[in-house]
C-alpha cells in the first residue's frame, strides 16, 4: 500500500487455507524483519490455524496455542482472529467489516485489473491468462503504481 505496488502476486486455481498461508509466508519473506499489516475480509481462510502458527513462528511467539476447536488461541475463528489482529505483533491482520470491499485496497486494485486488462482480453488457457496478469502487474508497477489516496469524507446527515 505504501507504494501502490503489487509485491507478492499469487495466481492459482484455488483459494484454500494453505494457498493463503503460503501467500502470506512468501510476502513476509520479502522483508522478514519488517512490520506487516494485512487488510483482509472476514473469510475463514484469513483466520486459519495455519495462519496463526505462521504468525506465531515468524514473531517468535512460543506460547501454547492450544488445539483447534478445543482450547486456547486455536479454539475458534474468533480466538484466532483476536490473536492475528493483536497490535503487539510485528505481523498482524486488520479485518474489515462485511460489505465494505471499498476499504480493502486489494479490492480497489482488482477493480483496476478488471477495467484495464480483463475486460479487453481473449485467452485460450489459464496459463495464458496467468501470464497476461503477471505481465500487467509488472507494467502497472513500473508505470502507474502510486499509493491509493483515501477520499471518502463520510456520509452526509440526511435529516
Amino acid at each position: 500500500m505504501a507504494r501502490g505496488k503489487v509485491v507478492s502476486p499469487s495466481i492459482g486455481p484455488t483459494r484454500t487455507e494453505q494457498d493463503f498461508s503460503e501467500h502470506i509466508q512468501r510476502t513476509i519473506k520479502i522483508d522478514e524483519k519488517a512490520e506487516w499489516i494485512f487488510i483482509v475480509d472476514k473469510l475463514n481462510t484469513h483466520k486459519s490455524e495455519s495462519l496463526v502458527k505462521l504468525v506465531a513462528e515468524s514473531c517468535g511467539i512460543t506460547i501454547d496455542l492450544g488445539r483447534k476447536g478445543k482450547e486456547g488461541i486455536l479454539q475458534s475463528m474468533d480466538s484466532r482472529a483476536d490473536f492475528l489482529s493483536d497490535e503487539s505483533h510485528r505481523i498482524r491482520f486488520v479485518y474489515i467489516p462485511k460489505h465494505t470491499s471499498w476499504l480493502n485496497q486489494i479490492e480497489c486494485w482488482f477493480s483496476i485489473l478488471v477495467r484495464r486488462l480483463l475486460k479487453r482480453i481473449t485467452v485460450r488457457s489459464t496459463e495464458e491468462l496467468s501470464q497476461k496478469i503477471l505481465n500487467f502487474i509488472d507494467y502497472f508497477n513500473q508505470h502507474f503504481a502510486k499509493p491509493f489516496v483515501w477520499k471518502f469524507k463520510g456520509f452526509k446527515d440526511h435529516k
